[in-house]
């Protein structure tokens, strides 16, 4: 697995610069919503969507004030489709933690969720980036539409594997594509170049996110969320749509009656894992997961060697080979 220290190099003191400037932002008045900002704020995760847009802002041109300004409005988006995302699946855990509606409960998680989005919103218009403001506006409508296709096929249980990527296109890539784009946008308007990186980050948040759906079937809590927490939420995910893909009827409704459970033992997430690989499905997953990780490094190949370029290189394969 590549080295962070690696992906973080060229921009290391952007990053630095970068904590302060994201908790004066998400600061308020009102004690109880500065003390659940000051909760997340001490939880916050890997900063890998600020990551991508210092980085491809560096590939891309001369790092100023705007990129600050996108890498906040994406961190800001990030962290609020976390707090929803918690409520929208009862899920009480996040990183190892309690999450936001554990601990306050749904109603104040979703106001604030939407008090953190539209801080980033109200920031891109009071510093008239607009153009960022339109990538993240788009990033929303996808997230969103990402959701409600999933909870669709949740209930009828006939996802297809060209449902499942445009389902993970939507409520995934597009934030990671959201953020290659507007760190892009913050130092150039050619917009070739930033389709170019757009479609690294979706590439790469493809990866990202069947890496995440193959978690979901090990052994060992690493992610902070049970086991097998997809399956008892009945979202197919490709290892298992491929699985379902290989075998007879008479399997396939052995295996979707299990899913269909509102409540699922450990021994039935054991028997859908089992069945899962003895198709190959895992395998399987691995393999397209790799093709994406692919296409994405083939949109760097016009750029010359570079430290920059390295970590953009080191990014994507570390979203493939990470372990938590």
């Amino acid at each position: 697995m590549p080295s962070k220290d690696l992906i973080i190099a060229p921009i290391q003191q952007e990053l630095i610069n970068f904590e302060p400037f994201f908790q004066k932002a998400t600061k308020s008045d009102l004690p109880l919503l500065s003390n659940i900002i000051n909760y997340i704020l001490r939880r916050k995760g890997k900063q890998m969507r600020p990551m991508l847009v210092f980085l491809t802002a560096k590939l891309n041109g001369t790092f100023n004030e705007r990129t600050y300004h996108a890498a906040l409005t994406i961190e800001l988006l990030h962290t609020a489709t976390l707090v929803h995302d918690d409520v929208v699946d009862d899920s009480y855990q996040r990183r190892g933690f309690f999450s936001i509606n554990a601990v306050w409960k749904n109603k104040i998680a979703v106001l604030v969720g939407d008090f953190i989005l539209a801080k980033g919103l109200l920031w891109s218009i009071d510093h008239g980036d607009y153009d960022i403001l339109g990538h993240i506006s788009t990033a929303v409508k996808d997230m969103s539409e990402g959701e409600i296709l999933q909870i669709e096929k949740a209930r009828k249980l006939d996802i297809t594997e060209a449902v499942y990527f445009e389902i993970i296109r939507k409520k995934t890539a597009s934030l990671l594509a959201t953020s290659a784009a507007v760190g892009t946008c913050s130092v150039t308007t050619d917009i070739e170049i930033i389709e170019r990186m757009r479609l690294f980050g979706e590439y790469a948040g493809m990866a990202f996110q069947i890496k995440d759906d193959l978690f979901d079937y090990q052994k060992s809590n690493l992610l902070g969320k049970p086991t097998g927490n997809d399956l008892h939420e009945k979202k197919i995910t490709l290892p298992l749509i491929h699985a379902l893909n290989q075998s007879g009827c008479k399997e396939n409704s052995r295996i979707l009656k299990i899913v269909r459970k509102r409540t699922k033992s450990t021994a039935d997430i054991r028997e859908v894992g089992d069945f899962v690989e003895s198709k190959g499905g895992f395998k399987y997953a691995e393999g397209v997961m790799f093709e994406y990780v692919e296409k994405a490094i083939s949109q760097l190949s016009e750029y010359p060697e570079s430290e920059v370029k390295s970590a953009l290189i080191g990014y994507v394969k570390y979203i493939s080979s990470r372990v938590s």
